[in-house]
């Protein structure tokens, strides 16, 4: 966690002291031996083309996904670059990226988990999460504080990483 901007601008133009990180940056090691790198900022201006962007890299490909589309980039089709810093690139990255084509439009995710929410409390319907799922997103987000403060790994408890 990080305060990159101590001094903030209210709506009124008034200026007023941080009292809040507004960067969040984690790597997670999973249990399957990933490894996630995880940016998140509200003080930078990335060259990004959506408000949320998930990128994963693999020795086969990458993927890019935002909130309304999503790239692939095969390993193979994936362009071999000459090293030359005298002269600018002669390709273009982005455009041998592909669209994966028929994504529907996103649910509001805000909507859909209040829409669960109401469902479970009218119908009594499972909701898919609870209080114990909520102690374990607080659980890992004190972890990463003391993992940031102390400058070391901790393992998730429970976690098979």
């Amino acid at each position: 966690m990080a305060t990159h901007e101590s001094v903030r601008v209210d709506e009124q133009g008034k200026t007023y002291d941080a009292t809040a990180e507004d960067a969040a940056y984690a790597i997670f090691r999973l249990a399957d031996g990933v490894v996630a790198q995880v940016n998140a900022s509200w003080c930078t201006r990335p060259y990004r083309d959506d408000l949320f962007v998930l990128q994963v890299d693999g020795t086969d490909g990458s993927a890019v996904a935002g909130l309304h589309e999503c790239r692939i980039q095969p390993g193979a089709a994936t362009p071999r670059y000459v090293w030359n810093p005298d002269v600018p690139a002669t390709t273009t990255p982005r455009a041998s990226w592909l669209e994966v084509p028929g994504r529907r439009p996103p649910a509001n995710a805000f909507r859909r988990q209040w829409e669960l929410f109401l469902r479970h409390l009218v119908t009594d319907e499972p909701f898919p999460w609870d209080l114990r799922d909520a102690a374990r997103g607080v659980e890992v987000a004190e972890l990463a504080f003391a993992s940031a403060r102390e400058r070391r790994w901790f393992d998730v408890p429970g976690s098979a990483a």
